[in-house]
């Protein structure tokens, strides 16, 4: 199944408290138990503006369907092509 990076504008989300990143997270559980086992979050990185998420799911459409019904912002939607680490190099 695809993989998607999810680009979420979100000014000053590096100074949200726990609580507030536990209260997005809950948003995002329940609306993914919602839409079914077809899409999970894998982990998300918290920046000073942003959020970036990582995804699976069989589309992009269901991706920004989650974020509607969730009511977060999906600025950017970007279909992982490959992978790439340091033992790639080797």
């Amino acid at each position: 199944m695809p993989k998607y990076i999810i680009e979420r504008e979100i000014p000053g989300a590096g100074k949200l408290s726990a609580e507030q990143l536990r209260g997005i997270s809950q948003q995002s559980c329940g609306v993914l138990q919602k839409l079914g086992s077809q899409i999970q979050w894998l982990e998300s990185f918290v920046t000073d503006e942003k959020i970036y998420c990582v995804y699976i799911a069989p589309n992009e459409e269901m991706v920004r369907e989650h974020a509607k019904q969730a009511g977060l912002p999906a600025n950017r939607v970007s279909r992982v092509c490959s992978v790439i680490n340091p033992t790639t190099a080797e």
